[in-house]
């Protein structure tokens, strides 16, 4: 049995999955995986960093199993997988704040100018900047789901007032998150540090648009660390490079790896990461650990985080 694991930008698929078989890992983002992926009668997708779209099924007719690292992969098309007798199962993230914590690495780092700073520093400067304080200031969460109330939480610990915004949020669950509910122009007129939390959908795709960022205070700043397309990246750059709002922090875009020349590698103010946010050590042991275990779980015939295709292995 053929497994090909893709994506494994840090070199650590061997390290912490302790895979039996013959195993052919990628490090590099392929645009087109399937010449690569051929042969394979199991792939394991780094989220979604490859997509498999219906038409890349008819093009593998040897893949059985895709192992998808998290419970819901948008870049799936699950099912194209079924219909082309394609199990798909999925890993499990139990209780993890690793994605809140770097939220909240990402706004420190802009409102202290870290980055800023260092590069001042290891340059001979000293003390170029000025920071801002978050107590006392307004954070504004699109999305308060399990990710934004433990970001909302840490916000309090900061003495912020949190506020929150989401098509199907209501008063009563903000409250019980610690934050008040307001309307989503509310919340980009109120917020010092506006922190998106939402999954992606067609509803949230292109959410957070010009207009949203222009009724953002010119020293408010913007944190991504959910999807990219659900801000309008065009209209972000727009934004930072005429100085509306005061920077942002991205851990997400729209293509990813970033590709060269891109308008927000060369953007004022930003922090930018390359999707950190799920990347720990413990989230990489316990993702590779049940890869392993879905991959024997179909082999044996009784899958295991199953989310789409045939219930049996053949």
């Amino acid at each position: 049995m053929r497994i090909v694991v893709l994506d494994d930008y840090q070199r650590v698929a061997r390290r912490y999955g302790k895979f039996d078989d013959d195993v052919h890992v990628l490090h590099e983002h392929l645009a087109d995986p399937v010449e690569e992926l051929k042969d394979a009668d199991v792939v394991v997708a780094m989220r979604e960093r490859t997509p498999f779209p219906a038409e890349i099924f008819d093009r593998l007719p040897r893949l059985r199993l895709l192992v998808t690292t998290g419970m819901a992969n948008a870049a799936i098309g699950l099912e194209a997988a079924a219909a082309h007798g394609v199990t798909v199962c999925g890993t499990e993230m139990h209780g993890s704040r690793n994605t809140a914590e770097l939220t909240w690495a990402l706004i420190l780092a802009c409102r202290r100018h870290v980055v800023t700073e260092d590069r001042a520093l290891r340059d001979g400067r000293w003390q170029t900047t000025v920071g801002t304080d978050l107590a006392g200031s307004t954070l504004g969460l699109l999305g308060l789901g399990r990710l934004g109330a433990q970001v909302a939480k840490i916000g309090r610990a900061f003495d912020m007032r949190v506020v929150a915004w989401s098509q199907n949020l209501t008063p009563e669950r903000a409250g019980e998150a610690g934050a008040t509910w307001v309307s989503k122009e509310e919340l980009f007129t109120v917020s010092d540090v506006v922190s998106v939390h939402l999954k992606l959908s067609p509803r949230t795709e292109s959410l957070v648009g010009a207009a949203d960022l222009a009724a953002m205070k010119p020293i408010s700043i913007l944190i991504n660390t959910s999807r990219g397309p659900i801000v309008d990246q065009d209209a972000l750059v727009s934004a930072l490079a005429s100085g509306s709002i005061a920077g942002a922090g991205l851990d997400v875009y729209d293509v990813e790896p970033l590709p060269a020349g891109h308008p927000l590698r060369g953007a004022p103010n930003t922090v930018l990461l390359p999707h950190l946010g799920y990347v720990t050590e413990r989230a990489y042991s316990s993702m590779f650990e049940q890869v392993v275990e879905d991959i024997a779980a179909w082999r044996d015939g009784s899958p295991v985080r199953v989310l789409a295709g045939p219930t049996l292995a053949p």
